[in-house]
């Protein structure tokens, strides 16, 4: 059965995640640890989404929620025909739903009540599918009560390119379609994988990124939009309920997230766009302290081993951005520091080049030079959103 390009299908028990347990992880905030197993954490989750909130507006702080500055016009104007239904039980942090990915086989890690998926099967096209995976019945059965009518009648497509599956995104090999088959997403059959505040609530984040990893077809992208805060947060706070619900307790503190993303096979992670978040409840903030919480949109992508390197060298190349990238006429922004004009050259380092170049972005970049000669390493800068979370720093003339 397809699942995001291709699955197998079978009759089995309901999914159930492998743990990647390691004190290291616990340390790093990636593991969220219960007395009563990772199985406590996700029935907790699936009870404050499921159950305790209704819509948005029951929400405790402001991470669950998306500024309107950072949706670009083409979601925008998508969201306008979305039911809903849909939309009011959306608890989403950033936009992580990029433009210019007609054709794409997208898949959406914690789709909930499945808008950003919606969404995605506007811009990705007749020729695009999308697949979303949730764990929670509620979530669930919003998304697939109106995706055939929205796709065939508000989309006019003949077939309908976006399904639904529940599981955990820890395993993705198990994931049960809506008749009750377990399917598996299958190595690298996605092109571009979102989320949106989900991997804060995952008890196994490294479980996470693995299997995005090994979904994600070489030249892929993980874009997604997650919490994130300054400091390593006490295990008492990690796995309180309320603070996990709102995806406070589960966040990662931002270097520990990116020692994560190195240790399972993505090479400097950038940065897109990010805010801080706000605790509106007196009591929450009592119980977090001095802890500043951030929403960031990060950008991971997959490409063959060596063409990522740990630092951001100089080989003499530069971009060219052609301007074809819906909604990104004059210029187009591949993360928080680099912001390419259209049609003017400008120098990248080798891991800049492979990111424009090879991957679903090379359609519309020009890429000249190769790394046949190198020239030491390259003029970086920090990330100015993450305080050094983008890497692949642009020169100053940019």
């Amino acid at each position: 059965r397809r699942a995001g390009g291709s699955a197998r299908s079978r009759r089995a028990a309901a999914p159930r995640a492998e743990a990647s347990s390691s004190a290291m992880d616990t340390l790093l905030g990636a593991r969220i640890v219960s007395p009563d197993g990772d199985g406590a954490i996700r029935s907790s989750v699936s009870k404050y989404y499921g159950e305790t909130l209704s819509t948005s507006d029951d929400l405790l702080t402001s991470a669950c929620c998306t500024p309107a500055s950072q949706i670009p016009k083409a979601v925008r104007d998508a969201l306008k025909a979305v039911p809903d239904e849909v939309k009011a039980k959306y608890y989403g942090c950033g936009s992580p739903t990029p433009c210019g990915i007609e054709g794409l086989r997208v898949l959406d890690l914690g789709s909930g009540s499945g808008r950003d998926c919606y969404v995605a099967a506007k811009l990705v096209g007749e020729n695009g599918s999308v697949v979303g995976v949730d764990m929670t019945d509620a979530q669930l059965n919003v998304a697939r009560t109106y995706v055939d009518e929205y796709c065939k009648d508000a989309l006019g497509y003949k077939e309908t390119n976006a399904t639904f599956y529940k599981g955990t995104i820890e395993n993705l090999k198990s994931v049960v379609d809506v008749n009750g088959d377990v399917v598996m997403i299958e190595n690298e059959s996605v092109d571009l994988i979102i989320s949106n505040c989900v991997i804060n609530l995952s008890p196994d984040k490294r479980a996470v990124l693995n299997e995005a990893h090994r979904v994600l077809a070489n030249g892929g992208e993980f874009y997604f939009s997650d919490v994130y805060c300054d400091r390593r947060l006490p295990e008492s706070l990690r796995s309180h309920p309320i603070l996990l619900g709102e995806c406070l307790g589960g966040a990662m503190y931002i270097e520990d997230f990116k020692r994560l993303c190195h240790t399972t096979g993505f090479n400097d992670p950038r940065v897109l766009a990010g805010h801080a978040i706000e605790v509106k409840d007196e009591s929450l903030a009592e119980l977090l302290g001095e802890a500043k919480f951030y929403s960031l949109t990060y950008r991971l992508f997959k490409l063959p081993d060596g063409r990522l390197e740990t630092l951001c060298e100089d080989y003499g190349q530069f971009a060219v951005y052609k301007g074809t990238i819906e909604g990104n006429t004059h210029a187009y922004s591949l993360d928080d520091h680099h912001r390419l004009e259209t049609g003017k050259p400008f120098l990248v380092c080798g891991n800049t080049a492979s990111m424009l170049g090879e991957t679903w972005l090379g359609k519309h970049f020009e890429i000249t030079g190769d790394r046949s000669t190198h020239y030491g390493l390259f003029d970086c800068g920090p990330s100015p959103v993450a305080g050094g979370a983008g890497g692949g720093g642009a020169p100053a003339a940019a």
